[in-house]
């Protein structure tokens, strides 16, 4: 495929996620927004206005359209696997929205279909491609902190009861596949991850503490990493005010923190220490969704269109994807049955 074709994209469900997606695109200069896909047909008609591109009621109508190479899925997080083994078997690629969906098996159905059709699959972690964490995952593939030995996440938000009221798969365990966890917190987890590796046992507890929902609101847990390291998590959607989410990490050599998608502590043996630096607001979601910017959504959806020019692997593909995914449902499990989960 050329280098310099420009994909046509095409965005199923098109709620408030849809909106960072059709910005990306808006601004990216080898992507062309073509057709819009929503739940019913007045949504469909809201969404043509909205979007300024012709809009279906019918995933299947829209998939017949041989213009589009590219399909996002911004779907309830438990509604991603129909899209995407329609839109494989039409030979689209494929952007979803985070979680790659609410099930191992239902996300190994993705996985498997895309590899079958040949497209590439990706899944929006897009806090990977903010500056500062990139910088940091380069330092640590440098060895600037030596063998790694503990790991935090950290992401005490917070939601209204109005945010949960407002969809009605927020908060269930069909259409949310649980809540703080799986939802906000997965984020942060995946990036812990993306620094640590694989995850060897995973012992947790989860509770709902405030909110009406059928998933958590509490969540706490304790990895055992394959290379040896510990680490902690802790998610939340029910701590008042709701603050900025935070990655620990800490090596023999050292330690790195990052606050909000910023540094804020790097300390490294032998090396003056430095603190935070001035930066734009990079968007936390700590108390209110609609504060995150589209821009980090941009960069991610640019490397799917190099993956697709280039013929390689986007940077959060299915496997990647899987990964944040196996550790929440393991601290499910663990809560659920009282005990550690090994995951390898």
């Amino acid at each position: 495929m050329s280098t310099n074709k420009v994909l046509n994209f095409a965005i199923v469900g098109t709620g408030a996620v849809a909106i960072h997606h059709y910005k990306s695109i808006q601004e990216l200069p080898k992507a062309r927004l073509v057709a819009v896909c929503s739940s019913t047909p007045e949504r469909a008609r809201l969404a043509e206005e909205k979007f300024g591109v012709p809009a279906y009621y019918s995933v299947e109508q829209l998939l017949e359209r041989p213009d589009i190479d590219v399909v996002c899925i911004c779907t309830a997080s438990g509604s991603h696997l129909e899209p995407t083994l329609l839109a494989a078997a039409k030979g689209k690629h494929v952007i979803t929205e985070k979680p790659l969906e609410i099930s191992l098996e239902r996300a190994d159905k993705m996985i498997a279909a895309c590899k079958k059709a040949g497209v590439k699959l990706a899944c929006i972690f897009q806090n990977r491609f903010k500056p500062d964490f990139q910088k940091v995952q380069q330092a640590i593939e440098q060895g600037v902190l030596g063998s790694l030995t503990l790991g935090n996440a950290y992401i005490k938000w917070f939601r209204s009861e109005a945010y949960y009221t407002s969809s009605d798969w927020k908060g269930t365990l069909a259409g949310d596949g649980g809540a703080a966890l799986i939802n906000q917190g997965i984020h942060t987890i995946d990036l812990l991850l993306s620094i640590f590796g694989g995850v060897k046992t995973v012992y947790g507890k989860i509770r709902t503490v405030k909110h009406k929902i059928e998933g958590e609101d509490l969540g706490v847990a304790l990895l055992q990493f394959e290379n040896g390291a510990l680490g902690t998590i802790e998610g939340s959607t029910a701590i008042y005010p709701g603050f900025p989410e935070r990655l620990e990490i800490f090596g023999q050599k050292g330690s790195i923190v990052l606050e909000g998608g910023n540094i804020k502590q790097w300390h490294v043996e032998g090396e003056e220490a430095k603190g935070e630096t001035a930066k734009e607001d990079t968007g936390s979601g700590a108390s209110d969704p609609n504060a995150i910017g589209h821009q980090a959504h941009k960069d991610q959806i640019a490397d799917m269109i190099e993956a697709i020019l280039m013929d390689r692997e986007p940077a959060v593909n299915g496997e990647e994807a899987r990964r944040s995914l196996a550790v929440i449902k393991g601290i499910y499990a663990s809560s659920a049955g009282g005990g550690e989960i090994e995951l390898s």
